[in-house]
């Protein structure tokens, strides 16, 4: 096990950040974190970061025990906090050559891994810029970059896509997928959700301190499927349509939004041909009729609010 947390607990004063959190990542995972603001993804990162101790229960990195062996975490790990940093007067070479003395790595080792991470990152076209004329999403890479430098085996990421342009985004993730091919194990957390599920191997997601899900992006979306809904679209006649459906034994409920119909079926219903069929015999004009999908992002809504038992 990569990451584990046993009864983890943290507590400012009267306030608990993360409550009793077990929490497992295999080596390898891609692991999305997310929860809303002030849920406890920053304070859990920063514990297994090293930068915070916890107020009981225990966290493991790499079989290391956070609080007792935090020096030797410390090298296995790379952690990129959700905000860039100093270091504006250095420019992009210098700045990754200093993190590289940091970690001991000197002489033409260094001229080389330095190398190969600007090429890895795509910032070697940047490497005379200063880092203060850098745009969000090229510091942001360059914040990769330097946890990079003494090749760690996990990367904790703190909303790396936070402000950035979808142009920006799209390149953050093309290389955090690179760097899972690579073998890193990746702690995640984000808001944009459509492209943690695309990322993502596993998610967690937390709320107020507690850990409601942890599993794989499937079965979170298969746990928030409220049973079978479908999604119908028509021409026109829409109310008229849906006193119709609500009348058919299979159906358990139909409301009517910005003039679309949403139809829950009973439990054990799951063949909605006969909606189709239903709506012809009263001459309604279908323009689009599927079943509804369960995305991480509402699979996400619905546990957050505790619509999900």
């Amino acid at each position: 096990m990569i990451i584990e947390t046993i009864n983890l607990t943290k507590r400012y004063g009267e306030l608990t950040a993360v409550n009793n959190m077990y929490l497992n990542i295999e080596e390898g995972e891609c692991f999305g974190y997310i929860g809303p603001n002030g849920a406890g993804k920053t304070t859990t990162i920063k514990i297994l970061a090293t930068l915070l101790q916890p107020t009981w229960g225990e966290a493991r990195v790499c079989g290391q025990v956070v609080g007792y062996q935090s020096r030797k975490i410390r090298p296995l790990i790379g952690y990129v906090p959700d905000f860039f940093g100093a270091y504006s007067d250095m420019v992009v070479l210098e700045y990754l050559e200093f993190f590289a003395s940091a970690y001991a790595i000197t002489g033409r080792e260094r001229t080389r891994i330095v190398g190969d991470i600007l090429d890895l990152t795509d910032l070697t076209y940047k490497r005379e810029a200063l880092v203060d004329s850098l745009s969000r999403g090229m510091k942001q890479r360059l914040s990769i970059a330097r946890v990079l430098l003494h090749d760690p085996k996990v990367l904790l990421l703190d909303e790396p896509a936070s402000g950035l342009d979808p142009r920006a985004r799209i390149e953050i993730r093309e290389l955090l997928k690179e760097l899972h091919r690579m073998g890193k194990t990746i702690l995640i957390s984000s808001h944009i959700l459509h492209e943690l599920a695309e990322l993502c191997t596993t998610v967690g997601i937390i709320e107020r301190g507690e850990l409601l899900f942890h599993g794989p992006v499937k079965e979170i979306t298969r746990r928030a499927r409220m049973g079978t809904r479908v999604l119908i679209r028509l021409a026109g006649g829409q109310e008229v349509a849906a006193q119709h459906l609500q009348n058919l034994a299979q159906v358990k409920a139909v409301q009517v939004d910005d003039g679309c119909l949403s139809v829950e079926l009973r439990q054990d219903t799951h063949d909605f041909s006969f909606l189709a069929r239903a709506l012809l015999e009263k001459n309604c004009a279908i323009q689009e009729l599927r079943e509804e999908e369960v995305n991480l992002e509402t699979a996400f809504m619905r546990l957050t609010k505790g619509i999900v038992q």
